[in-house]
C-alpha cells in the first residue's frame, strides 16, 4: 500500500509543481498579464511567490519531506488564488462562467484534497509509506 500512497502523492502534486514552473515562474510575464486581467492585486509579486509555494510544496508531498508543511503550501496556494483567479460570479459571458466555475470547483475539491494529506501525514507521524522524514508538526488532539 505504501507504493499507492506515493503514487496518489505524485499524482495530486503534479499539477502544481507544473503550473508552478510553467505559468508562474518560467511564463512569469504571461502569468502576470494573466493574473491582471483577472483583477489580482500584485500580480508581480503574487504570481513569482504563489508559484515558489506551488513548486515548494509539491515537492515536498512528492518526496515526502515534511509532507504536512507542503500539504499545508498547497492549501495556501489554493486559498489565495481561487477567489481571485476563478471569481466565476463575475464573469458575465455564460461560457466563461462555466469554465471558472468548475476551475473553482476543481481548486476546492484540491484543497479538500491537500487538507485531508496534511491530516493523514499528522495522523500516521513516522509511518507514512515512502516519506524520506516524518512530518514537521506532531500529532494533533
Amino acid at each position: 500500500m505504501d507504493v499507492v500512497f506515493l503514487i496518489g502523492r505524485l499524482l495530486f502534486v503534479a499539477t502544481f509543481v507544473l503550473s508552478g514552473t510553467t505559468i508562474h515562474l518560467v511564463g512569469y510575464r504571461e502569468g502576470v498579464e494573466y493574473a491582471r486581467a483577472a483583477g489580482s492585486p500584485l500580480a508581480e509579486i503574487g504570481v513569482p511567490l504563489t508559484g515558489m509555494i506551488a513548486v515548494v510544496g509539491g515537492a515536498l508531498v512528492a518526496l515526502g519531506v515534511w509532507a504536512d508543511l507542503g500539504a499545508l503550501m498547497i492549501a495556501l496556494f489554493l486559498v489565495a488564488i481561487t477567489p481571485i483567479m476563478h471569481a466565476y460570479w463575475r464573469e458575465t459571458d455564460p461560457q466563461m462562467r462555466v469554465m471558472q466555475n468548475v476551475n473553482f470547483m476543481k481548486n476546492l475539491a484540491m484543497l479538500g484534497g491537500a487538507l485531508i494529506l496534511f491530516y493523514a501525514y499528522n495522523q500516521l507521524q513516522g509511518d507514512a509509506g515512502l516519506s524520506i522524514t516524518d512530518p514537521l508538526f506532531g500529532r494533533g488532539g
